[in-house]
């Protein structure tokens, strides 16, 4: 490799440096869970997408074990060839019950499932119309895909009707809306109903990126379409079970027969990537039968959202409204978040600083989530820290 080339990676990366960009790795040695141990110490874990708290469940370890003892450690194959279990098929029909959906088709991570969609079902003939807030996986799945694009601002009804309006301009053959479920930095709601009847009138297919939100959101967590009376409207739903449902990996499509069946022949990221491991499949089954069933936990994670949310309003940090888990704290630049998050470390509190690219520039934020393994002391003691922390470096 050319010097010259590595000189240019060095000087780009202390640039990210100098930017206060540089993202840092802390190992956690130990499951994942409410509190983790780092460094030797153990934290109050705030940043997990572990909303049900299930990542460390001993019935779930066990269901892993027991697809491990049974299947082996993986599949050493793509699903067309000999890597098709009948595990695989049995966590496919689950998710498409719960969601409501003819079928199901299993990625290796929702960013795979994503980047499969759009460049499978669509060509230069049609046309996505696209939240300008949507996940990173969505946005390159776009790209991949050869159809005219369209974006509309977060929650902007009359800027999605115009884009529309557009493409039916444009003479697109089949349109189609994609939008997260929640918004994973901000913490929003998709407008779904209003989503769904622009679709309607303009003759448009609505499809949902519910990551965060499968599991925890919605009558027995089957997410933000069952939770804003859209489950028959919404035609496709991207999702993982490496948040809520387990946390571990994978990801999928559900949607109609026809879909799932063309995604089988023809989407790329399932074609070319190896089957699901069977102890992450068996895994999976199992934590959806567990989130399934667990209006207990999604109380107590509503509680402590509501907690924790209502507590640093008061004590006057900036939050952005909302009613999920996800509560951002908006500090604005990079070095502020990065000395906000080292303050918290400092009395025992886990969470990460998000700034650009993940988020845009002057939009640094301390995104905080919470989980149903905490329990009152613990959303007391992460306000205690935030407010000296935060009086600390001058933020409140």
């Amino acid at each position: 490799m050319p010097n010259s080339f590595l000189d240019h990676a060095r000087q780009t990366l202390q640039s990210i440096e100098d930017d206060g960009l540089l993202k840092r790795e802390r190992l956690i040695s130990g499951p994942q869970g409410k509190k983790v141990d780092v460094a030797g110490r153990r934290m109050l874990n705030l940043c997990a997408n572990n909303y049900l708290g299930l990542a460390d469940n001993p019935e779930i370890i066990a269901a892993a074990r027991d697809g491990l003892d049974r299947y082996g450690f993986g599949m050493a194959s793509v699903r067309f060839i000999c890597g098709t279990l009948d595990l695989h098929r049995e966590l496919e029909k689950a998710i498409a019950r719960y969601l409501g959906k003819d079928d199901a088709i299993l990625f290796a991570a929702c960013f795979d499932a994503n980047g499969a969609l759009f460049e499978t079902l669509l060509t230069a003939e049609d046309a996505i119309v696209s939240d300008s807030l949507n996940h990173a996986s969505i946005i390159d799945g776009v790209r991949l895909s050869k159809a005219k694009r369209y974006r509309y601002d977060t929650g902007d009804m009359e800027a999605l009707e115009e884009q529309l309006k557009q493409a039916v301009a444009d003479g697109a053959r089949f349109r189609l809306i994609a939008t997260d479920g929640v918004f994973s930095m901000d913490g929003y709601i998709a407008k779904l109903p209003e989503i769904c009847a622009l679709a309607e009138k303009y003759g448009a297919m609505v499809m949902v990126d519910d990551c965060h939100a499968t599991g925890h959101l919605g009558p027995q967590g089957r997410g933000t379409p069952a939770l804003t009376g859209t489950q028959d409207r919404v035609d496709i739903v991207t999702g993982t079970f490496g948040k809520t449902l387990g946390g571990a990996m994978g990801g999928f499509i559900a949607a109609a027969q026809p879909i799932t069946d063309l995604l089988r022949q023809r989407a790329r990221p399932y074609l070319f990537s190896n089957a699901l491991s069977p102890s992450v499949t068996a895994g999976s089954l199992k934590a959806l039968e567990l989130a399934e069933g667990a209006d207990d936990l999604r109380r107590q994670l509503m509680r402590n959202t509501q907690r924790f949310r209502a507590a640093l309003g008061q004590e006057g940090f900036e939050l952005l409204p909302g009613e999920t888990p996800i509560i951002p704290v908006m500090l604005g630049e990079a070095h502020l978040a990065q000395r906000l998050a080292a303050a918290l470390d400092d009395r025992g509190v886990y969470v990460a600083g998000f700034f650009y690219p993940v988020v845009p520039k002057g939009k640094a934020r301390i995104r905080t989530q919470m989980s149903a393994a905490l329990d009152d002391a613990d959303v007391d003691l992460a306000v205690a820290a935030f407010v000296d922390a935060g009086r600390e470096i001058g933020v409140i």
